[in-house]
C-alpha cells in the first residue's frame, strides 16, 4: 500500500481492498491498527511516557480487531442507495451519522442515500464486534473510507468500459458518473454491472483532505427526525409475533436466589397470566399487557435464599477499601507534599430506556432481539446456557436509548432466553426502573490516594493509588486483552482491570516520578465498565490535587497548567478554554471558577466552569429534590484529531457534562443490607433541567491530525474535575466526597418486597 501521507495525517493515498462476489457491487476491507501519536516535553524534571501515551485501550481493541476487519462490507444498490452494516451498537452517541458520512465522503454519494444499520452478531469477526472504548470511529475510519473508495474507483471503471473512454476522464457527484456531458449513469444502473463474480483485489485513492465536503461538517443525525417525531424504533418498540411482555419478581439483596414460590397457580390464575416460572434470580411471569405482569409479580409469596453481598453497606465497603489500599512509596523527607485521600460512592448505568430483550427459544434454535455492544459473547454464553450450538442462535443489535456501559453485558438477554426457554413461548422481557437501579450494574465504589511533593519551583514526584470494588470486565473485553497480551507495553502479570487502567490512566504533567496504580477487592456486587470507566474518579482526584499544588506554589492554576503540562494539544484546548472562558473574570464571594484538563482515546479536552456555592443558591427550594451549588457556566474545548461531524461531537461533549455534573454533586447509590436504596431515576437525583448550567458551549478545534481520536467518553473525567476544582475554590475546602451530597438521603427508599412498584393509577402522573 503506497502512502503519501504528510505528517498530518492519512492525505492522499492509494488503498486496497476486495471486490466481492455479490448481486450487486459489494466492497470488503482490511483494517490495520492506528498509530501512537509522540508526546512532546518539556518540563525541568520530564516524566517518562506511560503506557497510555504509547499505546492505548483504542490501539488494543484496533489490534485485536485487524485480522477479521477485511469482512466487513459497504454495498451499493440499483436503487443507487448504499448500505453498510455496521459492527457496532448504536445506542445513542451518533456512530451511524458519522459512518454514513465517512461512506457519503468516499462514494460522493448525498448522505441521505446512505443507510447504517447494527449487523447481527457474526462470530468470524471474534474480537471486531465490541462497543466500547470510545474506540468505534477510531478503528472504522480507514476501513470504511477504503471500502467506498474502491467501490466509487469500480463504478467509474465500470462506466468507462461501457462508454469506451478513459477512466481518469470520468468524475462523480451526487450519485452518478460523468464523461463531461456526454455521458452519464447513476450508481444504481451501474451497480449489477459493477459487482465481481469472485473476490478480487482492487486499488484506489482516498480522498485528500482537503478535498472533504462531507466529514469535518455539522451534519444533524441521520436519524433525528425519526427521534424527535417518535419514529424512531428501539428495544421496547419491536413487535415480534407471539411474544408477550414479562417481567421478573426479584430478591431483596443483590443475586439472591429463590428457595421457594408458595402461590405460584393462584398467580397463574390472574388475568391476562399465561405463566410463572422460577428463573436463576427471581420469579417470571408472562402476561398480556406489562401491567399485568406488575400486579402478578407483586402478588407472588416468595421465600429468598442469600444473595452475594448481604452484609455490605456504604460504611463496610469503604472500610474494606481503605483497609486494601496500596501505600505510597516516595518518603517526603526533605521536600513539601501535598497528601489527599477522595472516596467515590456507587453510581448506577442505568440508561434511559429501561433494560429489555426479546427472546423465542424453540427446541433447535434460539433468536434474540436486544441493543448488546458484545452480540458474539452473548451468542456463545446464551448457546451454552440453552445447550445449543452457537450457529442455532441468531442475536440480533437493535438500537437502544443509551447504554453508558450497561449493555457490555447482555444479562438481561440471558435472562429473556432463559424464560422462554422454561415457558416454551416468545417472551419481550422488560426490567422495571427498580430492577435497573438495584439490580443492574454500577459504578463501584472507590479511593483515591494521592501524594505530590514538591521543592524550589518543581514538582518531583506524583503518586495515585486507585482502590474499587472489583470491576466486572467479563463481557469480552477480557478475552480481547488475552487474545493481544504480548502486545501490551505494561510488565509483568497484570489482571484484566489493572491492564485496562494502564491503557487508559496517563497523567498530563512533568511531573518527575509519576505512578498510577490500581487495586480492587473482590466484592461480588454487580458492576461494570461504566462511561469513561476510571477517569471520571481519577481525573477528579488529579486536577483537585494540581489545584492544591499551584495554591501552596503560589501560582495561578491556568498558568502552573501550563509550566507543567507536556502535550502541545492539552496546551493549546487550555488556551483555548482560558481566553473564551474569560479566566480570571470578576465574580461575587461564594461563585468561583475551575478549570482542569483530560487526554484519552488520542483526544484532549479542556473544561471551564463557574459554580454557584452561596447559601441562596444552596438552599433554594425545589420540589423532590435535592438542591446544593449549581453550575452556572460551562465551556469545554476539544480537540479529537480529526472531527467528523462537529455536530456530534458536541453533542457528546453536552452530555458527558450532564453525566459528570450529576457525579460530582447529585447521583449515587446509598448501598444498605445488600442493595442500594435508590429504586428509580426520581431518587438517583441524575441532572435535571433546574442544575444544568444556563449557558454551556462547546468548541471543537479544528484538525490536528488525519483521523478521528474516540470522543464519546472523553468529556466526562474533565468537565467531573472543573466542577470539582471550582467548588474547592468557590468554598475554600477541597471536597473530599463524591457526590457532594451523598450524605444527604432525601427520600423514603421503596420497600425491597414486592421487588417493582405497584403501576400507575390515573394514567397521567403517578407511579409507585
Amino acid at each position: 500500500m503506497a502512502d503519501t501521507a504528510g505528517p498530518e495525517g492519512i492525505g492522499r493515498r492509494r488503498v486496497l481492498a476486495y471486490l466481492l462476489a455479490a448481486p450487486t457491487l459489494a466492497v470488503g476491507v482490511r483494517l490495520g491498527a492506528d498509530a501512537a501519536a509522540p508526546h512532546s516535553a518539556r518540563a525541568a524534571i520530564p516524566t517518562l511516557p506511560q503506557p497510555e501515551n504509547l499505546f492505548d485501550l483504542g490501539d488494543m481493541q484496533n489490534l485485536a480487531a485487524a485480522p477479521t476487519s477485511g469482512l466487513i462490507t459497504v454495498r451499493v444498490h440499483e436503487d443507487g442507495t448504499a448500505s453498510f452494516e455496521v459492527p457496532r451498537a448504536e445506542a445513542g452517541q451518533g456512530m451511524t451519522t458519522a459512518v454514513a458520512m465517512l461512506i457519503a465522503e468516499e462514494l460522493d454519494l448525498p448522505l441521505e442515500q446512505v443507510e447504517v444499520t447494527s449487523a447481527d452478531a457474526r462470530p468470524e469477526l471474534l474480537m471486531n464486534q465490541l462497543t466500547g472504548g470510545s474506540n468505534s470511529m477510531r478503528s472504522l475510519y480507514l476501513p470504511v473510507r477504503t471500502a467506498a473508495a474502491v467501490a466509487r474507483q469500480r463504478l467509474v471503471e465500470t462506466a468507462a468500459a461501457q462508454w469506451g473512454v478513459p477512466a481518469a476522464r470520468l468524475t462523480t457527484k451526487d450519485g452518478t458518473v460523468a464523461y463531461g456531458t456526454a455521458h452519464t449513469a447513476s450508481y444504481g444502473s451501474l451497480a449489477a454491472a459493477a459487482a465481481g463474480t469472485a473476490t478480487t483485489a482492487l486499488t484506489a485513492e482516498l480522498k485528500d483532505p482537503a478535498e472533504f465536503r462531507i466529514i469535518g461538517t455539522p451534519r444533524s443525525r441521520i436519524d433525528a427526525r425519526d427521534i424527535v417525531t417518535g419514529r424512531k424504533k428501539y428495544g421496547m418498540d419491536l413487535r415480534v409475533p407471539g411474544a408477550k411482555p414479562a417481567m421478573v419478581r426479584r430478591p431483596p439483596t443483590i443475586n439472591g436466589t429463590v428457595t421457594a414460590v408458595h402461590n405460584a397457580d393462584a398467580v397463574r390464575a390472574m388475568p391476562g397470566i399465561t405463566d410463572v416460572v422460577t428463573i436463576t434470580h427471581g420469579v417470571a411471569v408472562r402476561g398480556e399487557t406489562f401491567g399485568q405482569c406488575i400486579d402478578a409479580l407483586r402478588a407472588l409469596d416468595v421465600t429468598w435464599g442469600p444473595g452475594t453481598v448481604d452484609g455490605e453497606s456504604d460504611a463496610t465497603v469503604h472500610a474494606k477499601l481503605k483497609k486494601a489500599a496500596l501505600p505510597m512509596v516516595v518518603p517526603p523527607l526533605l521536600t513539601k507534599k501535598v497528601d489527599a485521600e477522595f472516596t467515590f460512592a456507587f453510581a448506577s448505568n442505568s440508561p434511559l430506556e429501561p433494560d429489555n430483550a426479546i427472546a423465542d427459544v424453540r427446541g433447535d434454535r434460539a433468536e434474540i432481539w436486544a441493543n448488546l455492544k458484545v452480540p458474539i459473547v452473548a451468542q456463545r454464553e446464551i448457546a451454552v446456557q440453552l445447550g445449543l450450538p452457537q450457529s442455532a442462535v441468531t442475536v440480533h443489535v437493535v438500537d437502544g436509548g443509551g447504554s453508558f456501559g450497561r449493555h457490555l453485558f447482555h444479562d438481561v438477554a440471558a435472562e429473556a432466553a432463559e424464560i422462554s426457554q422454561k415457558t416454551g413461548k416468545p417472551v419481550k422481557l422488560s426490567w422495571s426502573r427498580t430492577d435497573n437501579f438495584r439490580q443492574g450494574r454500577t459504578h463501584p465504589m472507590c479511593i483515591s490516594r494521592v501524594r505530590a511533593t514538591y521543592a524550589l519551583g518543581n514538582v518531583l514526584s506524583f503518586e495515585l493509588r486507585h482502590t474499587g470494588s472489583e470491576t466486572d470486565f467479563g463481557h469480552g473485553l477480557g478475552e480481547m486483552i488475552t487474545s493481544t497480551a504480548a502486545q501490551l507495553p505494561v510488565a509483568g502479570n497484570l489482571t484484566f482491570a489493572e491492564t485496562i487502567f494502564a491503557l487508559t490512566q496517563s497523567s498530563p504533567y512533568n511531573f518527575g516520578v509519576t505512578t498510577q496504580l490500581l487495586h480492587e477487592v473482590p466484592l461480588k456486587f454487580n458492576t461494570g465498565s461504566m462511561r469513561n470507566i476510571y477517569s471520571p474518579n481519577v481525573a477528579c482526584a488529579r486536577e483537585l490535587v494540581v489545584d492544591e499544588l499551584a495554591r501552596q506554589m503560589g501560582k495561578d492554576p491556568v498558568a502552573f497548567r501550563r509550566e507543567f503540562l507536556r502535550d502541545e494539544r492539552l496546551r493549546a484546548v487550555l488556551d483555548k478554554a482560558a481566553e473564551e472562558g474569560e479566566w480570571g473574570r470578576s465574580l461575587p464571594a461564594g461563585v468561583a471558577q475551575g478549570i482542569a484538563l483530560h487526554s484519552e482515546y488520542r483526544g484532549a479536552v479542556a473544561t471551564l466552569v463557574e459554580i454557584d456555592c452561596r447559601p441562596e443558591t444552596v438552599n433554594r427550594k425545589v420540589p423532590n429534590a435535592v438542591t446544593g451549588p449549581r453550575v452556572t457556566r460551562a465551556l469545554m474545548v476539544i480537540d479529537a484529531g480529526l472531527p467528523i461531524n462537529p455536530r456530534g461531537l458536541e453533542a457528546q461533549m453536552m452530555g458527558g457534562f450532564n453525566d459528570a455534573l450529576a457525579l460530582a454533586l447529585t447521583s449515587s447509590l446509598h448501598i444498605k443490607d445488600g442493595i442500594p436504596l435508590e429504586g428509580s431515576w426520581d431518587q438517583y437525583f441524575y441532572t435535571r433541567q433546574w442544575n444544568t448550567p444556563p449557558e454551556l458551549r462547546v468548541v471543537v478545534m479544528p484538525a490536528t491530525g488525519g483521523t478521528p481520536g474516540g470522543a464519546g467518553e472523553l468529556g466526562v473525567a474533565p468537565a467531573f474535575a472543573a466542577i470539582a476544582c471550582a467548588y474547592a475554590r468557590a468554598t475554600g475546602s477541597m471536597p473530599t466526597s463524591f457526590p457532594i451530597n451523598h450524605g444527604t438521603l432525601s427520600f423514603t427508599p421503596p420497600p425491597l418486597e414486592p421487588s417493582t412498584p405497584q403501576s400507575p393509577t390515573d394514567g397521567l402522573d403517578h407511579a409507585y
